[in-house]
């Protein structure tokens, strides 16, 4: 991947290179119009002259090579990859319980994991979510009440004032009914929680229930 800052992109690589084999540019001519170095030039023009015809018409050979070592003489044997995967897969364990296992380090063992596409572990199936439902709209009801606070003056969140607080101003309640079937959802706002007050809500809420197809049953 070309970094940020490079001075050369593999098109004006190319363009560098004709200054010297088309145009006759010495390499210091060459380096001075690209703004590199001598051996930057040196470089790029031997990459060209050692290239074959397809890999100049494909300039391929302008592109940046990939930094990985050619030899890695410290690297496991394929049978400890093969041992250090199965351990993963049996027991699931992180690199350090496996290096414990098998006696490598845990950073040889996080690589590799990595290279076997093993480092992270494999998403536990979810068990299937049993949800109760009452077939039939009315026929089962959740009821609920809650309380919230009421203010005389706006709070701190649109004052940023923490010290000024509505005192004394009391409480209201939410009193909400869900049909299990249908989950239409029917609220309203009172000053109390008292057994008539959520018996005539219940009530009112019947008849607005009966018009939506939703009405309880006895």
């Amino acid at each position: 991947m070309q970094h940020r800052n490079a001075r050369l992109t593999p098109n004006g690589r190319y363009q560098m290179v004709r200054l010297v084999e088309e145009r006759g540019f010495t390499f210091e001519a060459a380096a001075a119009a690209s703004n590199v170095s001598k051996s930057t030039v040196w470089e790029w023009v031997g990459r060209w002259r050692r290239a074959d015809a397809e890999a100049r018409r494909s300039h391929t050979r302008l592109e940046d090579r990939c930094s990985r070592p050619t030899r890695s003489p410290r690297r496991l044997d394929e049978a400890a990859e093969r041992r250090i995967c199965a351990v993963r897969r049996r027991t699931g364990w992180g690199p350090r319980l496996i290096a414990s296992e098998t006696g490598h380090p845990h950073a040889t063992v996080h690589r590799t994991l990595r290279r076997h596409g093993l480092s992270r572990r494999p998403a536990v199936p979810r068990e299937t979510v049993l949800r109760y439902e009452w077939p039939c709209p009315g026929n089962l009801l959740h009821v609920d009440v809650k309380r919230f606070a009421r203010f005389s003056e706006p709070g701190h969140a649109v004052t940023g004032d923490r010290t000024r607080r509505s005192r004394r101003a009391g409480w209201i309640y939410a009193h909400s009914v869900v049909d299990d079937c249908s989950r239409l959802a029917y609220t309203e706002l009172h000053g109390d929680e008292r057994a008539a007050t959520v018996t005539a809500f219940t009530r009112r809420r019947s008849t607005s229930s009966s018009s939506a197809g939703s009405s309880p049953s006895a």
